[in-house]
């Protein structure tokens, strides 16, 4: 067995079971896991010392290249080395004046960043030719990183941290970051987070904006290595004698005191399941990631090994082993259901039978994100999103231009029922939407556009596919929410609040909560944007929340319950009333005399807000009445009164469509039924004059009518006429206002008449 005499410098997973690591005694070193053999790839020169190495990424082409083939060394001699997999060296480069100190591929292969002591970052071709030199620093430069879009490199001088874009002229973000020099920088393409870790024993997570998010206690020695998960969903810091795993927030899930010297470097496997460090006495360090833990109501899902997890049931503690055939990457509890991926299989429990999962196989072993909604799940791997129904059939994968599956989250991906979204990477205004049973885009094909970047994308989850909405929350921390339905007609995308930092849909009806600031606030209607706008504020439920201390996380919003993860990593729960999920219940089951019953019995002004927008949007006028009165909203009670006397359906309709603000819905209402004079007089209600002159000159009636109405307006605030539009038709016409209400009279007689034929004739139908 192969083993290093000297310092382990660096260390590079080519697959899940497969490592190589560089040594000061010249050694290039493959690890098997699986066999637990080591063997010699090369045995370098004497006067090539390795100080970094980076895997050419996989090919993200139609050509599926299961493992990378070759990896770029950097070393002490001022060059770095193209070295292919079997330990041919390809290429040497001279590069820098002094040790190449770092070296790392873009994450499409076509461009490699070094940087050196000389102080120069410098850009190359895949071939090794230099394209670029990026920036000069007076000081030698530690570590380099690429952006996510591989447009930006970051890198270290000193005690400070530098972002330079590649193209000329663009603006360059630098800040203070440590007290010390900083030795080690990684950055995710997935949550788009820095991390920084120096000689001042502290490691830091920054967001690419440069704002500090976390900074850790010092340690005692300092910290040699930093490097994130793929995921984005943990990292790890190395030290001396310390190897520790910490959570994308920055606190520490675990802390190992391995006797290792320095861990000069870290690398991640490509699932994200178990790392590897270059250890300054000789060792290279294995570490497996363990004990991760999900729950939903009363069972609790512990993975207590690699391949073994634990099933608890709280209610009658009733335990459950599962045992897998290989490791466990990826789990996801759910709607009743455990989804497990391992490297060659997807397992689906129930929670009301342990022992007889569904077992299916994957395509690519590296999943790297659940997704679970009532009807189905969703599976993202290296290459595609696959959606699959509880019995394991597969049901659709959708795509889009420019898909990048590597770089999708929780927070970038959503899934209801009958929709999938997807914020694109490309262009972070815009959300892709998806039908869920063909994976086709959804309506008209128009996918949605924001004025803003978009940071946070949820679903609702109930409720009919019609009335599916998305919420979401804007680089400026505004919570939105729009219609997930796009045809033809550009829907609204209203506020809903102001800085949001997070939010979760409920999982059994539509209820939304989001922590705004210092404050935590269910909206338990959110829909009432749509209808009454002014009664919002009544329909929401609000609490402190400054015991949950700075940037506290919702992680799930399952029945009554809330579950918060603060920054310190302990989780809170807060219980929300059940009543408005009740009334939610009875609402969609159309029990109006129940919701009114329930509200009556809770005494709660927000339940009797909740219900007069939902009867208004269900169109149950009477009920909204009711609700409106017990809110003490009398000029709407009596708009509703006036609505109820109307003679026909049609204007009734259209008074409601009024209501709920949809000014164009009413009036096209009703023309469609004939009711131009109905349509002309809401705009001049409405004060819409030149709308109103619009249809009376296109359907050749009332322009007098308009002209009257428009000059009384006038008279009132004592103007002259300026419109040339109205002077034009008021030219040489004299208002007669006892002719003009002896033909709104009329108006009102003949829709009276056409609505008692309608039914009577309908009447005689049921007759017959």
């Amino acid at each position: 067995m192969v083993t290093h005499q000297e310092l382990v410098s660096c260390v590079g997973w080519t697959t899940a079971e497969e490592l190589y690591s560089c040594s000061d005694d010249h050694q290039i070193v493959k690890w098997n896991l699986l066999t637990s053999e080591t063997t010699q790839i090369v045995k370098l020169p004497d006067d090539i010392y390795p100080i970094d190495f980076h895997w050419f990424p996989k090919s993200l082409s139609a050509k599926k290249q299961t493992q990378a083939e070759s990896f770029v060394l950097t070393s002490s001699d001022g060059k770095f080395h193209l070295i292919s997999k079997l330990g041919r060296v390809e290429k040497s480069v001279e590069a820098h004046c002094g040790a190449v100190l770092a070296g790392r591929w873009n994450y499409e292969g076509t461009a490699l960043v070094t940087v050196g002591e000389d102080g120069q970052i410098k850009i190359w071709s895949k071939t090794g030719m230099l394209r670029s030199t990026l920036a000069q620093q007076g000081t030698p430069v530690y570590s380099v990183a690429w952006g996510p879009d591989s447009e930006k490199v970051l890198f270290t001088a000193g005690k400070q941290l530098i972002i330079k874009p590649l193209q000329p002229n663009a603006k360059v973000l630098q800040w203070k970051a440590h007290d010390g020099i900083i030795l080690k920088v990684d950055w995710n393409s997935v949550n788009d987070l820095i991390l920084s870790a120096g000689e001042d024993c502290k490691y830091k997570v920054w967001d690419s904006y440069g704002r500090l998010l976390y900074n850790s206690q010092p340690h005692e020695h300092p910290i040699t290595s930093v490097a994130w998960a793929p995921d984005g969903e943990l990292f790890a810091v190395g030290s001396f004698h310390t190897l520790r795993l910490c959570d994308k927030t920055g606190w520490s899930y675990a802390l190992e005191k391995p006797n290792t010297g320095s861990i000069f470097n870290i690398a991640w496997s490509i699932d994200g399941t178990q790392i590897a460090g270059a250890c300054g006495n000789g060792h290279v360090v294995f570490a497996h990631v363990v004990e991760q833990h999900w729950e939903w109501k009363n069972f609790q899902v512990t993975l207590t090994k690699r391949r073994t997890m634990q099933v608890r049931n709280v209610l009658n503690d009733a335990v459950d082993l599962l045992e897998f055939r290989d490791r466990v990457i990826k789990a996801s509890l759910n709607y009743a259901h455990l989804v497990v991926s391992t490297s060659l299989q997807c397992y689906v429990f129930s929670t009301k039978n342990w022992n007889t999962p569904i077992i299916f196989d994957l395509k690519e072993g590296t999943v790297s994100l659940i997704l679970q909604a009532e009807r189905h799940f969703l599976l993202v791997d290296g290459s595609s999103i696959y959606l699959y129904s509880y019995e394991g059939r597969f049901i659709s994968s959708p795509k889009f231009p420019g898909m990048r599956t590597d770089i999708l989250n929780a927070q970038t991906v959503s899934l209801s029922n009958d929709t999938i979204a997807i914020r694109d990477k490309a262009d972070e205004k815009i959300i892709f939407l998806f039908e869920a049973s063909t994976g086709k885009p959804l309506g008209d094909g128009k996918f949605l556009s924001h004025k803003m970047e978009i940071l946070e994308i949820a679903l609702d989850q109930k409720g009919l596919t019609n009335d599916r909405k998305i919420a979401f929350i804007d680089k400026n921390r505004d919570l939105c929410i729009t219609s997930v339905k796009r045809f033809g007609k550009e829907e609204q995308i209203i506020k809903l609040g102001t800085m949001v930092h997070t939010l979760a849909w409920n999982d059994t009806c539509n209820i939304l909560c989001g922590l705004q600031d210092t404050r935590f606030i269910v909206w338990y209607y959110p829909n009432t944007v749509y209808v009454d706008r002014d009664i919002l504020p009544k329909t929401l439920y609000e609490r402190d929340a400054s015991e949950f201390s700075k940037n506290p996380h919702i992680m799930s919003f399952v029945g009554n319950q809330v579950t918060i993860r603060r920054a310190d990593g302990s989780l809170v729960h807060i219980s929300i009333s059940p009543y408005p999920a009740i009334l939610h219940e009875y609402v969609s089951s159309s029990k109006w005399e129940d919701a009114v019953r329930l509200c009556r019995f809770v005494k709660e002004q927000t339940m009797w807000a909740c219900l007069a927008a939902m009867a208004v949007a269900n169109r149950d006028m009477t009920t909204a009445e009711i609700g409106y009165a017990a809110i003490g909203e009398i000029d709407k009670v009596q708009y509703i009164n006036s609505i109820k006397n109307l003679p026909s359906k049609e204007s009734k309709m259209a008074h409601i469509l009024l209501f709920s603000g949809n000014i164009q819905e009413a009036e096209i209402v009703l023309l469609q039924a004939g009711l131009v004079y109905q349509a002309i007089q809401i705009n001049i209600n409405l004060y819409n004059w030149e709308r109103a002159l619009e249809l009376a000159v296109k359907y050749k009636t009332h322009v007098d009518t308009v002209l009257a109405y428009r000059q009384k307006f006038l008279e009132t605030f004592g103007k002259q006429e300026t419109n040339k539009r109205f002077l034009h038709y008021a030219e040489g016409l004299q208002i007669d206002w006892e002719k003009i209400k002896a033909k709104i009279k009329m108006e009102i007689t003949k829709e009276q008449e056409q609505s008692s034929n309608s039914q009577s004739s309908k009447n005689m139908g049921l007759k017959l």
